[in-house]
């Protein structure tokens, strides 16, 4: 089991998750397709390129979201999640495109005892997806209820 239990994590800890990934035009229009989002941001070329100012199609955000929460989930969760609560504060500050290589941190911003589950608690993930040069692309605040360490 990778993931950390509620009671040996801390505010401030920081996760550098080692896995980083290449985004492919391949992963924004199958993720595109499967969620039905025809929009031509993503899978019109010559639209983006004539009539955007971005020139190219940008990565569907929802992908990118999901990457970012997928990567973290190894070092921080992974066996030690009973549920997760809800994805507050999420941003996308500049464009994701095809070829861009993301790498993702994790900071423990708050955590809580859960009052009906004495077995649990509540963390509050900051999760941070920057590129290849080093700009922020997306971040998210996820809750999430914790397994503590069993005793005995």
């Amino acid at each position: 089991m990778a993931g950390v239990y509620f009671d040996e994590m801390t505010v401030g800890q920081l996760f550098d998750h080692p896995i980083r990934r290449t985004v492919t035009e391949t992963d924004n229009v199958w993720f595109s397709a499967i969620t039905h989002n025809p929009a031509r941001l993503h899978l019109d070329e010559e639209y983006c390129r004539t009539e955007t100012e971005f020139g190219q199609r940008l990565v569907n955000s929802c992908f990118t979201l999901a990457l970012m929460v997928g990567i973290s989930v190894n070092d921080t969760t992974l066996g030690t999640a009973i549920a997760n609560l809800g994805w507050d504060e999420v941003r996308f500050p500049k464009p994701v495109f095809h070829g861009d290589t993301l790498r993702i941190e994790t900071e423990i911003v708050d955590l809580r005892e859960s009052k009906s589950r004495p077995e649990a608690g509540i963390v509050t993930f900051l999760h941070r997806a920057y590129n290849q040069k080093n700009e922020l692309v997306a971040s998210c605040k996820r809750s999430g209820l914790q397994r503590k360490r069993p005793k005995g």
